[in-house]
């Protein structure tokens, strides 16, 4: 270990049960559950999974210190995690996860006696801000700070009921309709009274966030909705040193912008159009096919590039950008996304050339394993005293947060360096600049 200890915090140790409360008990919840699950039993491995597979480079190549990750911090063991949820449809997660149809029967059997003892506790659920999703397992209250005082009267109960130390909550539940920040967003006094008020700028989402916040929960939107990124809650959180991130899992189409995107760039290739058109099916698409949400998820997706390639310091390459972006419901997809890109790029002499990208992905096999980095990484930021955004989890999010007044990363491969660097932090290593003039030293000093 290098460094002065007091120049990092102290971490306490991941003692006792950890709770996961996921708002949303359809696809990607039950995805993620039953996947932990057959993890612990020994029936499957968590691909995709940074804090379970991945490892980090401690020190000079040279050293070759390469431990994995669960190994270099102090994380929550997997058989230490306890599963709680909401949803407006009371299936429990065997029949959720069969509905979804993501896993195989085969899978879905091995743990569905795990699977349906978990029922979801009512929701707060409004059609106002989803309106393709109905359901009858929904929480009745005065106003919504009523439903607020109800959700945190769950998260007490699921605590002691379950014998947890911890809690973390992770939004897996629909996109809402579109809400730009308003007045009752900008202070958590305006917030309140909005909650008294039924303000119709506080979503459902909203309630959630505020709820966990509220019992010193960490709190992370998987969803593209607003939350959790508002002035209010911004400013709940760092009050009551919770840590948050946000938002949307970055899974993927928009993965493989991050991916590309930053090597045309680094290669000064010019952008002249991107369209990206997708086709699913399940809860998602569905919810999606309404034109509110989809603007939403819309706006998420577009500033991707944006934020990459910097337009404004190479207008000759990325000025004048056409980038168009379509989701189209499609049931007999299910929950197996298909992704289009066609991508118009300019070489040398500003030749054409073209990228064509045909991703058949599984959106809830890409996000299960966030879902899990998320409620580990949230859980040692809240034992390390990290509070309000952790901007160092923007490697798992399509729309990351950060400090006001300052861009979002979207390069993925810095967001990866940064995540890493931040571990090296708080365990007292050297974060790695990748210079590499040390091992050069006797060269130097020759000429």
């Amino acid at each position: 270990m290098n460094g002065n200890k007091k120049d990092f915090p102290e971490i306490a140790p991941p003692s006792g049960k950890l709770g996961v409360l996921l708002p949303g008990l359809g696809a990607v919840a039950t995805t993620f559950i039953a996947g932990v699950e057959a993890t612990r039993r020994g029936h499957g491995r968590p691909i995709g999974s940074l804090t379970q597979m991945g490892t980090i480079r401690l020190g000079k190549r040279t050293e070759v210190r390469r431990p994995l990750i669960k190994e270099f911090v102090p994380l929550a063991e997997l058989s230490d995690l306890e599963f709680g949820a909401w949803d407006p449809i009371p299936d429990d997660g065997l029949k959720s996860a069969r509905v979804a149809g993501v896993l195989g029967e085969s899978d879905v059997r091995q743990v569905g006696e795990f699977l349906s003892s978990i029922s979801p506790m009512t929701a707060v659920f409004s059609q106002d801000y989803v309106k393709k999703l109905h359901g009858e397992n929904v929480k009745k209250g005065k106003n919504k700070r009523d439903l607020a005082e109800q959700l945190r009267e769950d998260i007490r109960r699921f605590k002691q009921e379950k014998g947890c130390d911890r809690l973390v909550m992770v939004w897996c539940a629909s996109t809402e309709v579109f809400l730009s920040p308003g007045p009752v967003h900008q202070s958590i006094e305006a917030f309140e009274k909005g909650l008294a008020n039924d303000d119709p700028g506080i979503a459902p989402s909203m309630i959630y966030a505020y709820a966990s916040i509220m019992e010193g929960v960490p709190f992370a939107n998987g969803a593209p909705n607003l939350t959790v990124d508002v002035p209010a809650l911004r400013e709940l959180a760092k009050e009551k040193r919770v840590p948050i991130g946000g938002k949307d899992f970055k899974t993927g189409q928009t993965l493989m912008k991050t991916i590309l995107a930053p090597g045309l760039k680094a290669r000064m290739l010019g952008l002249q159009g991107w369209f990206s058109t997708n086709i699913l099916g399940n809860r998602d698409g569905e919810v999606l096919d309404d034109p509110e949400s989809f603007k939403t998820k819309e706006e998420s997706k577009l500033g991707v590039l944006q934020y990459i390639l910097q337009p404004d310091l190479y207008p000759e390459l990325y000025g004048n950008i056409y980038h168009k972006v379509r989701i189209n419901y499609y049931p007999p997809r299910g929950d197996n996304k298909e992704g289009w890109d066609n991508i118009d790029i300019i070489g040398w002499l500003g030749y054409p050339m073209q990228i064509k990208i045909d991703f058949l992905c599984r959106d809830s096999i890409l996000a299960a394993p966030i879902v899990l980095d998320l409620a580990l990484f949230l859980d040692l930021a809240q034992r390390a005293g990290m509070s309000g955004i952790q901007e160092w989890l923007s490697f798992y999010f399509k729309s990351p947060m950060a400090a006001p007044g300052l861009y979002p990363e979207h390069d993925i491969f810095i967001q990866l360096t940064k995540l890493k660097n931040t571990l090296r932090w708080l365990m007292g290593e050297v974060p790695i600049t990748h210079l590499g003039t040390e091992y050069y030293d006797d060269y130097m000093r020759e000429a």
